[in-house]
């Protein structure tokens, strides 16, 4: 398997986020198919929806590189985190006649039929973000972060910290069967392993703020402040929700619970350097012009990396603190 690993730093500097307007296409009317005639490439986009400040990023991000000052036509859509309706979605692309479709999968599973008609359509297809079970000949590449490396670096983090010491960690899960929800919990559960932290409970709070803020009300009211040492969320959008039920309960997070969690979105970074966080683990949502590339490079007939990983960084909040202001999300 081919792999790509791009530094985070020059990721970044090659990617700068510009913000957009948020409409349903980022050129013309949205429904236009195929090639226009005059080198315009239309290109389907099936996101999963806008459940946290790293998805409003993410698509900003491709919004900008697959704009029409690229010589591209964007037909968007946000299927609100359900599975059917994104795979309606790619549909209705094949149906259109586009040169070329990318996906972000909700989740891993069920695109088999669908890839393999956009293949017999001869609309190749490019994952960003998460992945899918499907063979890999239904899908051109994949550009995306290591979402186990994440978990593993997460889970590392926690065993220096806390695993000579008995603790009682809970678990804000992502959205029930996506790649990032399954691998990081795959990386950070093997990195404590035989350490002292124990899992005491674990549900999902589906990527969102008001569902991570939901589900730690539910943990606080179970075992109290007094029985909750470590939380390890699976997005900052969740920590930040249960930062919130922490504090209603009277509780100082970051002290009486200590929080760990993944992405390095502003507000989340910001948390960190207030010390309401311990340690963020970076997802980096810039990715449209990598999509794009490999887009062009497929249409183009060239050869791609089948799959072409992001590196992430991680950040004490001594180390958020130094670059919060230079980010560009």
């Amino acid at each position: 398997m081919n792999r790509k690993f791009l530094a985070g730093a020059a990721v970044l500097g090659a990617l700068a986020l510009v913000v957009t307007g948020c409409s349903s296409s980022s050129g013309g009317d949205g429904g236009a198919s195929g090639d226009s005639g005059d080198g315009t490439v239309t290109v389907g986009f099936a996101q999963t929806g806008s459940e946290s400040g790293w998805r409003s990023a993410n698509t900003e991000s491709m919004k900008e590189a697959f704009s029409a000052e690229n010589g591209f036509d964007l037909i968007f859509n946000a299927a609100d985190n359900d599975p059917a309706a994104q795979i309606a979605a790619v549909r209705d692309f094949i149906n259109q006649g586009v040169d070329a479709i990318v996906i972000a999968p909700i989740v891993e599973d069920g695109w088999d039929d669908v890839l393999q008609e956009a293949s017999d359509a001869g609309i190749p297809v490019v994952l960003e973000d998460r992945t899918v079970t499907s063979p890999e000949d239904l899908f051109a590449s994949w550009v995306g972060l290591d979402f186990k490396k994440e978990g593993t670096t997460a889970g590392e983090w926690a065993a220096e910290n806390f695993g000579d010491t008995p603790t009682k960690m809970v678990v804000l899960e992502g959205t029930t069967g996506s790649a990032p929800a399954n691998d990081r919990a795959e990386g950070f559960d093997a990195a404590i392993k035989g350490t002292s932290i124990e899992k005491i409970d674990s549900q999902t709070g589906d990527f969102t703020r008001d569902g991570g803020k939901t589900v730690m009300e539910g943990f606080l009211q179970k075992y109290g402040l007094d029985g909750i040492d470590l939380l390890y969320a699976h997005n900052d959008d969740m920590a930040l929700g249960a930062i919130e039920a922490i504090e209603a309960a009277g509780g100082v997070p970051g002290e009486d619970i200590k929080i760990i969690s993944i992405d390095a979105v502003k507000d989340g970074m910001q948390a960190l350097v207030d010390g309401k966080i311990n340690y963020i683990v970076e997802c980096n949502p810039l990715l449209g012009e990598l999509a794009a590339g490999l887009v062009t490079d497929v249409l183009d007939g060239k050869d791609v990396e089948k799959k072409v990983y992001v590196e992430d960084q991680s950040f004490t909040q001594e180390q958020a603190a130094e670059v919060i202001d230079s980010r560009a999300y």
